[in-house]
Parts: C-alpha cells; structure tokens; sequence
C-alpha cells in the first residue's frame, strides 16, 4: 500500500502559516456605525472582518500583526498593522492616504497577506508643503503620530493630522530595509527639504562703507548753515538807506555742517545720539580739598549750661 502524507511535508506546513485573502476596500468614511473612526485616519492600520481574525489563530503568526497589501491592477503596495476586526465580511477599510497610495477606488479588490518586518533603525521623510517649516518642534509632532503607524515603506506618502490641518510627508529612506515595522523600537528621524523649498538669499553682514569725497561748498547752499553774527539789514533814525545794506563775509568751508551718517544703523533699532561734550575735569586747589564737608565733623551746643563742680 502506497501512504501520502501531504501535511507533513514542510512546503505544506509553509503554506499553512501564511494567512492571504482578497476584500474589497473601502475608505473608513463608508464604516457603518455610531461611533466615529475618525482615529483610523490618523494612523496607518486597518479594519478587517472577524473571519481574518478566526484565520489567523489558528495558523502560527507572529505578532505584532503586520500585512502587505497589494493592488495588482497597478502593481502599487504597502504594508500596515490592523487595529480592529468589526468590518463586515469580504470588506476591509483603509486610511484614505493609503488607498491613495495603491491606487485603489471604492469597492477595489486588495490582496491582503501577513509579512514579518525587520525593526527599523533609521528613517528620512519629505515634508510634501513648505507649510510644514512653520511648526515649532517637527520631530517631536512626527513622533507623537507615528504611534498610530505600525510599519513604514519607503515610497509611500503619509499623513499626519496636527492643529486640525493635515500634513504629507514622503518615505525617502528606511533602514535596514525598505519596509520596517516600527513598534517598540529605537529609530533615527531624518527630515529632507521640503517640495518646493526654496532657501533664502543671505546678504553680506558686513557692507563696504562707501567713501565721501569733499565737494564744491558752492553746493551747500540749501543746507542749514546755523546762526551765524552781523548778518542782518539796519535802519536809520533818519530814514535813510545810504549805507545800511548788509555786507555778509563770504562763507567759509568750516561754517558749513553736515551731518554724519550712521553707517551700523539697523531696521527696527532705535538710537538717541546726544551732542553733549564731555565737561573738562576741574582742577581742585589743595585749600578747597582742606574745606571739603566732612560728615559728623561739628560741634554742637546745649541750652542747659553744665555746672560746675566745686
């Protein structure tokens, strides 16, 4: 008698220990239900039915429990963690930005299978919008919602949800591989110039002052010239004008000011420049030195008159 014992072959056993199926899947907007789940896109896991749960017991899966999905139309796939099993049967429900990842609609079939990732060590990202310079400590806002991620794959576009906006960010680079589970683990956050970045112009900090050169000061005679003595017009007592026009002097180089620019100036500083000279130091006599006041040097007097003693 001929026996086959086909479960026992070790190829048979390989086969029975992986868990792959097809649903169709939808966007966690179509999950029937009360509650919100509005968690579910905020995070990079899914919803399957119980039967993926009853499946997947029985056959010997390491846990965390991580699946590979597949869209074979487009030849596009990620990897997830699930977070529940309530969906109906025959139907998963995924994160909008991952079935815009896979290319997949409405209703479109996904091959779903049960992967073992490697721990990552390191990852870099790509902010998709400049606007994501403008939050205070990016690290730390990436870390927080990458809690709700169980694997990252290099390629895919991410979504995090901060301050009621939501922000995109690339998978550039992940090590040791290109699909990496990140629970529990100690990982290197990178970040790449964000699309359409562009850096700003730095100027020169320190300016060549330019140079003055002394001009004509036949050219000054729209500057104020200050006060200068005898200038004026005069009148007689006897009204006449023979000999009272004015005969100003000529001008001279020195009498004219100009002003000195402040070359260190900076916008939105505000300097108070005084034109006070300093007052020469006054030579103090060796007799004004003996008269100086001396604190508690007096004497004082008594209007009871002390007697005397015999």
């Amino acid at each position: 008698m001929f026996s086959f014992h086909m479960f026992d072959h070790p190829m048979a056993r390989g086969f029975q220990n992986r868990f792959s199926t097809q649903y169709r899947c939808y966007s966690v907007s179509m999950l029937a239900g009360p509650n919100d789940r509005s968690d579910v896109e905020k995070g990079g896991k899914i919803i399957m039915p119980p039967s993926a749960l009853d499946q997947l017991s029985r056959l010997n899966i390491t846990y965390p429990m991580l699946f590979k999905l597949t869209n074979k139309n487009s030849d596009r796939m990620t990897h997830c963690g699930v977070l529940e099993f309530v969906a109906d049967e025959g139907i998963c429900y995924l994160p909008h930005w991952m079935m815009q990842n896979l290319l997949l609609e409405e209703g479109g079939l996904v091959q779903v299978e049960s992967v073992n990732l490697m721990v990552a060590t390191y990852s870099k990202f790509q902010p998709q919008s400049p606007d994501f310079l403008d939050i205070t400590n990016p690290k730390a806002v990436l870390e927080n919602a990458l809690r709700n991620f169980a694997c990252l794959t290099t390629g895919d576009v991410i979504a995090i949800n901060y301050n009621e906006k939501i922000y995109e960010l690339r998978v550039m680079e992940t090590k040791p591989d290109k699909a990496v589970s990140i629970i529990e683990c100690d990982m290197n956050v990178d970040f790449d110039a964000p699309l359409g970045y562009k850096e700003p112009e730095r100027r020169p900090q320190h300016q060549e002052e330019p140079t003055e050169e002394e001009g004509d000061p036949s050219s000054y005679a729209d500057m104020d010239t200050g006060f200068r003595a005898f200038t004026g017009s005069g009148n007689r007592l006897d009204g006449k004008t023979k000999g009272i026009e004015p005969s100003p002097a000529p001008f001279a180089p020195s009498d004219f000011k100009r002003g000195i620019p402040n070359y260190e100036f900076k916008i939105g500083r505000i300097t108070f420049i005084r034109n006070s000279k300093p007052q020469p130091k006054k030579i103090v006599d060796d007799d004004d030195a003996m008269n100086r006041f001396i604190a508690f040097s007096g004497q004082g007097q008594s209007l009871r008159k002390k007697s005397r003693k015999p």
